[in-house]
């Protein structure tokens, strides 16, 4: 059974997010829709990164497993076509190697947030970048924003129901700057918790403004509280995008491990009852 990689890109404001939900539209039933259309499949397709109600992707990553081998460029296209009319397009399709999951095959993700940082109310970025009045410094926030790089508890900076184990992650990037009107926050890091990224960008607007400092990004990482948090940041202005994955033969290899693993957990199960039965 062939497996694909599709590289997705999406406008979020029409969506509930990434996750396929009974009652409100999401990007996940868009494609799993437009590949029943085409195929006359019914499929599951694995994401790279649950993104929110209303986040936006240019390089969001899924897979799907056909029963028989398409053409690339069949797929692409047709897909591309019962897509339509929402705001959704495979960029790029590629038949993949055993093992490769969008998922846990993934090493890094990178988001990207737009400030659009003027006085005058927003027309045609509206929904799509988040709309700041106040001039904010970007320089201040790309200093402060250092302090999140890192292997940190970001207790603080996650929403109160994010179901990861863990509250620790290790961001590799993060870099803040201006483009005419708009204020670019970029970060990269192998996963990030529910809220992070709007929450650190959220918080930063506070440094831009003068009302904090990197010192108080500081503080607030080691109060490991929530509350210590600044204002979130809305979805409008996030982006998913890239995600970056590990070489095929780690792949494959982990592939192997793991049904070599499965078959020796069966075939202690199969002793166990045999045993019991006689």
């Amino acid at each position: 059974m062939p497996r694909y990689k599709l590289t997705v890109e999406y406008d979020g404001r029409p969506f509930c997010g990434w996750q396929r939900q009974a009652n409100a539209p999401s990007v996940q039933a868009v494609i799993e829709r437009a590949i029943k259309a085409f195929s006359g499949e019914d499929v599951t397709i694995g994401g790279a990164g649950r993104t929110d109600t209303g986040v936006h992707a240019t390089g969001q990553v899924c897979h799907v497993d056909l029963s028989k081998t398409w053409p690339v460029k069949t797929i692409m296209g047709a897909m591309n076509f019962h897509c339509q009319p929402d705001p959704v397009v495979i960029l790029d399709c590629e038949e993949m190697h055993e093992g490769f999951d969008a998922r846990f095959s993934a090493i890094r993700r990178a988001y990207r947030y737009r400030i659009h940082n003027r006085l005058p109310p927003l027309t045609h970025q509206l929904g799509l970048a988040w709309h700041v009045k106040h001039e904010l410094d970007a320089d201040a926030m790309h200093a402060a924003a250092q302090e999140f790089v890192g292997h940190h508890d970001f207790t603080t900076f996650r929403h109160s129901r994010c179901q990861a184990k863990s509250p620790e992650k290790t961001l590799e990037h993060f870099s803040v700057y201006r483009d005419g009107e708009f204020v670019i926050a970029e970060c990269s890091s192998r996963s990030f918790l529910h809220n992070q990224v709007r929450s650190m960008v959220g918080t930063l607007r506070l440094v831009g403004e003068g009302r904090w400092g990197a010192g108080d990004i500081t503080k607030a990482l080691q109060a490991k509280d929530r509350k210590a948090c600044g204002p979130v940041a809305p979805a409008d202005g996030l982006y998913l995008t890239r995600v970056d994955y590990r070489p095929a033969q780690v792949d494959i290899e982990a592939l192997a491990d793991w049904q070599a693993r499965k078959a020796a957990m069966e075939a202690v199960a199969d002793k166990e009852t045999a045993g019991s039965s006689a």
